[in-house]
């Protein structure tokens, strides 16, 4: 899952960059988002030391930044800031385990998001709650209930309609998928490294082929 969420971001970064009258580079690109939500909550509950595991995502995040303006024009805040923020909420929560602390820390954690240039607003803590807290037989309804509230609030959002297409696999993976398994599992060394540096090749690729 980790690999097919590498090819199908980078797929969706060449897309925007040099195919953007293609819908379809876009497409594939909706696959991505979902996987990483989904292995951030997993990291949340592997991890050893989850304040390790932020610092993590927010020294990458800064990292990233730069060639993440570079390579695709725009002054948003990456989408490793976006799931830092997530991950910072559920720590919260799940540190003081009050409902009321947890109501104030998701409502300050969406406006956040929503009021600053996040990549994916508030939309990618709704679908980390939604990993972290339901039932996974539950996944693919509330998925799909956020894509079609989203669509209703923007219509530009419906491209986020294909995003549950990883969200099926993930929650009837066990059930319908599994003589389908993929155990391929990269390096985590390629996996926490390949964001900045795809978005610093792509930059390069920028500079050189649009100067």
């Amino acid at each position: 899952m980790q690999i097919i969420a590498m090819l199908t971001m980078l797929i969706d970064h060449i897309g925007y960059i040099f195919f953007s009258d293609s819908i379809t580079w876009r497409i594939i690109g909706r696959i991505a988002f979902p996987i990483y939500a989904y292995f951030i909550v997993v990291g949340f509950h592997h991890t050893s030391n989850r304040q390790r595991y932020l610092w993590r995502l927010i020294i990458l995040a800064a990292i990233s930044q730069i060639p993440y303006i570079l390579s695709l024009q725009t002054m948003q805040i990456n989408v490793i800031g976006t799931l830092a923020v997530c991950l910072a909420v559920l720590l919260i929560m799940d540190h003081y385990e009050q409902w009321l602390v947890s109501v104030i820390t998701i409502i300050t954690g969406l406006l956040l998001l929503y009021f600053l240039p996040f990549d994916y607003t508030f939309y990618a803590l709704l679908l980390i709650l939604i990993f972290r807290y339901l039932d996974q037989k539950y996944w693919v309804l509330a998925h799909f209930s956020l894509n079609i509230a989203m669509f209703v609030v923007d219509t530009g959002w419906w491209l986020q309609s294909c995003s549950i297409i990883p969200t099926l696999w993930l929650a009837y993976r066990n059930t319908f998928f599994s003589e389908f398994r993929i155990n391929v599992v990269p390096p985590r060394w390629l996996w926490r490294s390949f964001y900045p540096t795809h978005l610093a090749v792509l930059a390069l690729l920028v500079y050189f082929i649009k100067r």
